[in-house]
């Protein structure tokens, strides 16, 4: 059975707008490959290993890619009132305030508010609804957040 990876619609689209710029760099790894090969014993060449070297990291990611994209299974919001998969939670801990929105593994990135399900943080918002108080434990300790709103 293959596995499924959930990701928001916007998600697939980056996947695939990587993927066609990878698929684009291959011939430029090639080029540098037969460079390589021209300056002659292919053991102690060091371009020609970082050339391979480039061109199996890039066939791995593309590899890697088409297989999210074609085991993609896109998440839709969750309903409004609960947090689930594809929910924009904004959180106020005194002060501060912060946004996430829910997302699955693959397409997580907290630097730019994309938190896993499957995060520690995720999973301590999942199910909560608004004016929900909830308990995030860090490595810094545990921070109590009220939960201001759920999109």
């Amino acid at each position: 059975m293959k596995k499924q990876y959930q990701i928001t619609a916007d998600g697939k689209k980056e996947l695939e707008t990587e993927l066609l710029g990878l698929k684009a760099r291959r011939g430029q790894v090639a080029d540098k490959i037969s460079e390589a090969r021209d300056f002659g014993d292919l053991s102690e060449n060091a371009e020609y290993d970082a050339a391979r070297e480039e061109q199996g990291l890039l066939e791995t990611r593309i590899a890697e890619i088409e297989e999210i994209v074609n085991n993609a299974e896109i998440i839709k919001a969750s309903s409004k009132s609960t947090i689930g998969l594809g929910s924009r939670v904004e959180l106020k801990n005194g002060t501060k305030k912060v946004e996430y929105i829910i997302v699955g593994p693959v397409e997580a990135n907290p630097i730019e508010g994309k938190i896993s399900n499957e995060s520690p943080i995720g999973m301590a918002l999942y199910g909560k609804k608004e004016s929900d108080k909830v308990t995030i434990t860090t490595p810094r300790g545990d921070i109590s957040y009220t939960i201001v709103s759920v999109g």
